[in-house]
C-alpha cells in the first residue's frame, strides 16, 4: 500500500506539472489547442458564456479553498491515508483546471490592446515573469511538500514529516504570498485583453483576495506569534501593502 500511495503522489504531481504548463498556454493564448480566447465550434452568446465562465472560476475557488481548510483535511483523512491527502488535493486541482480548459467559453471582444511594440514586449515580459515567480516561489519553501510528494515519501520510508516552521527566503521578504503575486501578474499582463480574459483575471483576483484571508488564518494557527510579527512587517501580495496592524 505504501508503494501505491507513493505512486499516486508521483502521478498527481506529474499531471499537475503538465497542467501547469498547459495553463500558461491557455492564459497566454498560444501553443495549446484550446485557450482562453480560442475554442472549436460556434461561440456562445455573451450572457450564457459569462455564466459558464463565472461558474468555472467559482468551481476552482471552491475546490481550492474548501480542500485546503484544516477541518476538511481532518475529515478527509478519516477516509484516505494522511500521506495521500495533499496528493488528492493536487489531483482535485488538476481536474478543476481541465474542466476550465474544456468548457471555458471565449468572449473575444477586446477590452484593450497594446498599440506600441515596446509595450507589447514589456507585457509579455511581465507575463512570463509572473509564471516564473510562481514556479520559483514553490521551491523557496518546500516544493515537494506543497505538491504532496514529501508526505508520500515520508510514509514510504517510515520517516516522520517535519512540523511546519517559519522561513522567509527571497520573494517572501517582500510579500507574504509571492505565489499569488506571480499569478496576478501573469493573469493581468497581456498585450490584448479580451472580455473573456478579463473575466478570468478578475474572477481569479477575487478568489485570491478571499482565499488569502483564510490562508492567513490557517498560517497564524500553525505558526503563531512568529507569523503575526511577519504580517506586521511584510505586505500581503504587493510589497508594503496589506501589512497587519497592531
Amino acid at each position: 500500500m505504501k508503494f501505491l500511495r507513493l505512486g499516486f503522489a508521483v502521478a498527481s504531481y506529474l499531471l499537475f506539472f503538465a497542467t501547469f504548463l498547459y495553463l500558461v498556454g491557455f492564459v497566454g493564448d498560444f501553443i495549446v489547442p484550446r485557450t482562453i480566447d480560442q475554442a472549436e465550434g460556434p461561440l456562445m452568446e455573451p450572457i450564457p458564456a459569462l455564466i459558464v465562465n463565472l461558474g468555472l472560476v467559482a468551481l476552482f475557488g471552491i475546490q481550492h479553498s474548501v480542500m485546503a481548510r484544516p477541518g476538511f483535511k481532518q475529515a478527509l483523512t478519516k477516509v484516505v491515508p494522511a500521506a495521500s491527502e495533499r496528493a488528492l488535493y493536487v489531483l482535485g486541482s488538476v481536474i478543476v483546471l481541465w474542466a476550465i480548459f474544456a468548457f471555458w467559453q471565449p468572449m473575444p471582444s477586446v477590452v484593450w490592446s497594446a498599440s506600441s511594440e515596446w509595450l507589447v514586449y514589456a507585457l509579455w515580459g511581465l507575463f512570463f515573469a509572473g509564471w516564473g515567480i510562481v514556479f520559483i516561489a514553490t521551491w523557496l519553501l518546500n516544493h515537494f511538500e506543497l505538491f504532496g510528494l514529501q508526505q508520500a515519501w515520508s510514509d514510504f520510508t517510515g520517516k516522520p514529516v517535519d512540523p511546519p516552521s517559519f522561513r522567509d527566503p527571497l520573494f517572501y521578504k517582500l510579500v507574504r504570498h509571492p505565489i499569488y503575486t506571480g499569478f496576478l501578474i501573469a493573469f493581468w499582463a497581456i498585450p490584448t485583453m479580451t472580455v473573456g480574459h478579463f473575466v478570468f483575471a478578475l474572477g481569479m483576483t477575487v478568489y485570491i483576495v478571499i482565499g488569502v484571508r483564510y490562508e492567513e488564518r490557517d498560517l497564524l494557527s500553525a505558526l503563531g506569534p512568529v507569523y503575526e510579527d511577519y504580517r506586521r512587517r511584510v505586505g500581503m501580495v504587493i510589497p508594503g501593502i496589506g501589512k497587519a496592524k497592531d
